[in-house]
Parts: structure tokens; sequence; C-alpha cells
């Protein structure tokens, strides 16, 4: 548990220390910012759709910092001398999954604050948007790991995560937008479901590749 919270705790101060954690926040901010210039100002289409593309803009900002995830610290021999103590590939990339959703998480949801403005998002839309990015955006985190561990060591790993992530992803792009809905409770519920699915299967699928990447 130690050496979990550790690592964890470790990760989170690299992401808030070298404005790992800004860059997400900046471009969905700038997303917010953009879409109504390319739409046009009309607030009922932007209201209407406005929801949708800030989870869209959630699942890209989820991925900026995916080649900082695994491959720095399995450049660095971390990785292996976490094993050579003992410590499991799965009890690191939980530490991983905790580490870049404190990162990335909490100032999102704070960040949809002033994007929904942006949006023409009513307070009730607004509330939605909050409940969904809480229970998806876990999800989102525990994908990304998945996928740095994925991809760690290959050159190019930026793009063939953008690749690998967006079909992953694509079940909590659906119900998170349907959860948007003033009577989406099933759509919330699904996507809760399958957050939980991603962040359990997480663990044991990108311990393996991990593993894979080591031998």
């Amino acid at each position: 548990m130690k050496t979990f919270l550790a690592l964890a705790a470790r990760d989170v101060r690299l992401a808030y220390g070298r404005g790992g954690a800004t860059l997400p926040i900046i471009f969905f901010l700038l997303v917010a910012t953009l879409y109504p210039f390319g739409v046009g100002p009309d607030g009922n289409l932007l209201a209407k759709t406005g929801g949708g593309v800030l989870w869209i803009a959630a699942l890209l900002a989820s991925l900026l910092p995916v080649d900082r995830l695994i491959a720095p610290d399995m450049d660095q021999g971390l990785l292996d001398q976490l094993a050579v103590r003992g410590v499991s590939e799965e009890s690191i990339v939980l530490a991983k999954f905790a580490g870049h959703w404190l990162g990335f998480g909490p100032p999102l949801l704070i960040a949809a604050v002033p994007a929904a403005a942006l949006l023409r998002l009513d307070a009730n839309m607004l509330v939605r948007l909050e409940l969904g990015l809480l229970i998806g955006t876990p999800g989102l985190a525990a994908l990304s790991v998945f996928i740095a561990a994925l991809t760690a060591g290959v050159r190019g790993a930026g793009a063939l995560a953008g690749l690998l992530m967006l079909p992953l992803a694509v079940p909590l792009l659906i119900f998170g937008a349907g959860s948007l809905d003033p009577y989406g409770g099933s759509a919330l519920k699904l996507l809760a479901a399958t957050s939980l699915l991603a962040i359990a299967m997480t663990p044991f699928a990108a311990g393996a590749a991990i593993r894979a990447a080591r031998e």
C-alpha cells in the first residue's frame, strides 16, 4: 500500500509540476472556445450539440499525456526496480491510473463550468455533464494507461495511441453523450458500468503488456 500511494503521489506531483495537467485543460477550453466559431452563434444549436463536443474534447484531453505515463519509467528502469522489489505490474498500473486521473480529472471537471457557459449549456445540462464526466473520466484514464502500456517503447507512440484509443472509447463517448438527455438515466448507468469495466480490466491487460515489453 505504501508503494502504491507513493507511486500515485509521484505521478500527481509530476503531472502538476511539469505542467502536464495544464495542457489537457487548455485543449479542452480551446475546443469550447473555437467550436462556436465553426457552427455559428446560434444558441439553440450550441446548447444541443455542445455537450457532445465537450465529451469528445475530454476524450482527446485524456490522451495528451499518454506518452509520459509508462514509457519514461520503463526507459529509466524504474519498472524493473519495482519488479525486483516484488511490486506487481498490476499494482503499478493501478497507481498510474490513480495518478493520471487525479492529474486531469478534477481540473477537467472545473474547466467544464466555463466551457459550458461558452457553449450556452443551461444549469441542468451542466449538472448532467459534470455527473457524466465524474463517472466517465476514470474510464478514460484507465484506457489511456492501458494504451500507454501497450505502446511503451514504440516509435511514434503518440499517433498510434490515438488510433488504438478512439475505438475503445466509443462506448464511453456514446453513453456519456446519451446521459446529457433529460431522460438519460439509463445511459448514465451504462456509462458507469462501462467505466467500471475499463477500470477493472486495465490492471491485468496493461500489466500483461508491461511484462511483454520487458521480455
